[in-house]
């Protein structure tokens, strides 16, 4: 597709509002306007999830909450998160099969259905979380037990198939893995956020993705 004039919403956490970059030019999303020509709409709050968090009833900002708040009008719709779900969420991954917001998989249903409902002329991209330095934990930030960050990005991938959502798997082809530590200094320094170079390198991958459709 063409993306010069296009206008793109993107709906996500601390890394989509510009934590781990330099200053908020050198977010990735700013980075990804200045890259393609495209106006962007900068949706991202940081510690916001998928799915709703009960410790947090009544004043949760989960992605589903939000998707009202967002323009009513959209070319390009990019939904980055989960890994606050897997960091320091209270709500289990369950399955396939939930439509509950309180379980991640659910969580994913109801977010990519309303958004398809809201925006159906759009190109709706689900971008998965990236590697991080504790993705392999099993007692999440606020000491409940947690699956493994690979479950929620299976997740996110599974349901993101059956509404036919094209996927940037930056957990697959990012390049970034923390774990190695001259990529962990260039990249991601605080093993979880980005930099400006890692920033560019997710503005990059959606711009090469967004080409191709």
């Amino acid at each position: 597709m063409k993306i010069e004039g296009k206008k793109a919403l993107f709906l996500g956490d601390s890394i989509t509002a510009g934590v781990g970059a330099s200053c908020g030019e050198n977010c990735y999303v700013n980075v990804f306007g200045r890259l393609t020509g495209c106006k962007t709409v900068n949706y991202g709050i940081s510690g916001t999830r998928y799915a709703v968090k009960k410790a947090d009833a009544g004043a949760d900002l989960n992605y589903i909450s939000r998707v009202d708040e967002m323009c009513a009008d959209a070319d390009i719709v990019v939904v980055f998160g989960g890994t606050n779900d897997f960091g320091h969420g209270d709500a289990p991954l369950g399955g396939f099969s939930d439509r509950d917001p309180n379980t991640f998989y659910g969580a994913c249903h109801i977010l990519y259905r309303k958004l398809l409902e809201k925006y159906p002329d759009a190109v709706i991209v689900v971008m998965t979380p990236m590697h991080r330095l504790s993705e392999n934990v099993t007692t999440n930030e606020i000491g409940l037990p947690c699956e493994r960050l690979i479950e929620f990005v299976k997740a996110e991938r599974e349901v993101a198939e059956y509404y036919s959502l094209p996927v940037l798997d930056l957990f697959a082809s990012s390049g970034i893995q923390p774990a190695v530590d001259v990529i962990r200094e260039k990249y991601m320094p605080d093993g979880l956020h980005p930099s400006d170079a890692g920033a560019r390198i997710i503005a990059e991958r959606l711009k090469g993705l967004l080409e191709t459709l």
